[in-house]
């Protein structure tokens, strides 16, 4: 028994990966799922989706490894943080479609609290902000919206979960209601330094503690697969939100190592060990792992817009077929047109923490055309990273300021991306032989706590350069472009 399938369940589609156990891939299998958007600013899933696309690519990676049941010894999750979803507890029907992290639909319950004084309290105990993006004002949404559902919470009947609680609710027949503290932490809900939820926030926001979960360590015992699902039961053995799971997949575990994962939106996370740092500059204090009981933090900055923009190159404006062709592209723009992008289609994440603006080009000639945009596109993508960078440099400071940032996810496979990337942020940018970090997190924490993989220590020895990106910007002319985007940023801003 020496492999471990881990389950990455993402925003615009659901992957399972068996890794053999030199964590190795074996095989794997994706697919695709609808995404609605009922009014501007809101996204949902259907969960029906989220469910059938996770056990049907869990088969087929089973099937093309070509491994019997019997041989895995675990399953790990990883998945789309925030994202909130309640069901009948009986039934396991949803009550409504699952609100998805980008949904902005709680704006005004977000500016009715800050106006009442509340969100000091909320940083104190979460490390938060009060935003749509936190799961806690979309389970509040729903619960004010669905016709008798906070009554029948009370009464027991309805269970709340982000993603990865339905599915391992959904995987065990019903029988475990759980979570792991890096997905808890994110929901607005949970007293990150005390550990537990809180009664307080949870009181604030109308929300009965009767449907909330039992958190767990990130590696622990979550409960057994049913034998209908795979031909036996298999334990779930490790669980994390995405960026979490990246940071471990990054193997970033001394304080100081920070990680960026590029994948529908952007997020970097600076491990700050097993004591909290309080931002200065509106960035998240979060869990990055909890194992064996002990708690450590990072400090996390998020963009909500990342691959999501060559995804609106492809889909919206139709100027690309394929991701692939955006750095072909950005390589014939002219270097002359300095056009900018601030793709703040669902309004900006950290540190400007904007729900309401939306996104804008500037710059824009008669002779700009779809190379400019698309190296706007990329570029933006670079701009937002030096953003969050800088905040974290000065939260840090007297620390020293981190000479590495580890890259993952689908657009860090670009050269071009991230040869930019590091020339803005004038700074080595190193991306792994694994880019699916993600999944490899996930893998790694089922694994160990199987005993078929080594330790911290061992896991981190593992880690592999692909190849590292030096900057070559001139300091004046990365200074002007920076400068420009600034400027973008508070003119969008400002409409």
């Amino acid at each position: 028994m020496s492999h471990i399938m881990a389950i990455d369940q993402g925003t615009t589609s659901s992957r399972a990966i068996i890794f053999d156990g030199d964590m190795k891939v074996v095989a794997s299998a994706q697919e695709e799922f609808e995404q609605h958007y009922p009014q501007s600013g809101w996204v949902e899933h259907d969960p029906s989706d989220l469910w059938s696309s996770t056990a049907a690519v869990c088969r087929s990676a089973i099937e093309k490894a070509g491994v019997p049941e019997g041989e895995i010894s675990g399953i790990g999750i990883t998945n789309q943080r925030e994202t909130v979803v309640v069901w009948d507890k009986e039934t396991g029907k949803p009550i409504h479609n699952a609100i998805v992290w980008q949904d902005r639909r709680t704006s005004e319950i977000c500016a009715e609290m800050k106006d009442s004084g509340y969100e000091d309290q909320v940083i104190e105990k979460t490390g938060l902000l009060l935003d749509p993006y936190f799961s806690g004002t979309k389970l509040k949404w729903i619960l004010d919206h669905v016709d008798g559902s906070r009554a029948r919470a009370r009464n027991g009947e309805l269970l709340f979960g982000t993603v990865d609680t339905y599915l391992i609710w959904k995987m065990t027949g019903g029988k475990s209601h759980v979570t792991d503290a890096t997905n808890a932490c994110r929901t607005l809900l949970y007293d990150s330094f005390k550990g537990g939820w809180s009664t307080t926030i949870a009181g604030m926001l109308d929300i009965p503690m009767e449907m909330l979960p039992e958190v767990k360590d990130s590696a622990a015992d979550f409960g057994v697969t049913r034998r209908d699902l795979f031909g036996r039961e298999i334990p779930i053995l490790g669980v994390a939100g995405d960026q979490q799971a990246a940071t471990i997949g990054q193997a970033c575990f001394q304080p100081g190592m920070m990680k960026s994962t590029y994948g529908t939106g952007c997020f970097a996370l600076l491990n700050t060990g097993e004591t909290p740092v309080r931002s200065q500059n509106r960035l998240l204090t979060t869990v990055a792992y909890q194992i064996d009981g002990r708690t450590t933090y990072a400090l996390e900055g998020s963009i909500f817009i990342a691959g999501a923009v060559v995804q609106w190159l492809r889909d919206g404006l139709k100027i690309i077929r394929s991701a692939e062709e955006t750095q072909a592209l950005a390589e014939r723009s002219d270097e002359g047109q300095d056009v900018v992008l601030v793709p703040a289609f669902v309004g900006l994440g950290a540190p400007y923490w904007n729900a309401d603006c939306r996104g804008a080009v500037y710059g824009l000639t008669r002779a700009t055309g779809p190379e400019e945009v698309a190296r706007a596109a990329l570029e933006s993508v670079g701009y937002q990273t030096r953003d969050l960078l800088e905040a974290m440099f000065d939260d840090w400071s007297g620390k020293g300021e981190p000479e590495t940032l580890r890259v993952d996810g689908g657009m860090s496979a670009s050269d071009w991306a991230m040869q930019f990337l590091s020339d803005i942020i004038g700074a080595r940018v190193d991306r792994p032989e694994v880019l699916e970090t993600t999944a490899l997190g996930a893998a790694w924490l089922a694994g160990m706590r199987a005993g078929i993989y080594p330790g911290m220590e061992g896991f981190a020895d593992s880690w592999r350069l692909d190849r590292s990106f030096e900057p070559a910007m001139e300091a004046d002319l990365r200074a002007g472009k920076y400068a420009r985007w600034k400027r973008a940023v508070a003119a969008t801003m400002s409409v």
